[in-house]
């Protein structure tokens, strides 16, 4: 199904500033620690993701945007780059969260 309408991005969405909060940046650098060494080649790029969440209340959008930032930091791409999103969610018991991710060229 086709819906003719300019997609909305994060920051026309809304106004005024957004501070990253204490927990967003003790996030930021564990994952970026433990985001294992790749190379990231140039032009398009696909990326498929799978959050391991213990919360079935869990927007599988809201985890996208603050991985793909650290993502983008760890291996000096730009997100704009991103043609393809591949995402699912997996139920998970509590403490066995994880994230699953492949980047490749298309």
């Amino acid at each position: 199904m086709r819906v003719d309408i300019k997609p909305l991005s994060i920051n026309e969405a809304y106004r005024g500033r957004r501070f990253k909060t204490a927990k967003y940046k003790s996030y930021e650098e564990e994952l970026y620690y433990l985001l294992p060494k790749l190379e990231v080649g140039e032009g398009m790029l696909g990326l498929e993701i799978e959050f391991g969440v213990s919360s079935k209340a869990s927007d599988l959008d809201n985890c996208v945007k603050s991985f793909l930032d650290v993502l983008q930091k760890k291996y000096h791409f730009d997100d704009k780059r991103v043609y393809r999103l591949i995402l699912e969610k997996m139920d998970v018991k509590k403490g066995k969260e994880y994230i699953d991710f492949q980047i490749y060229n298309i």
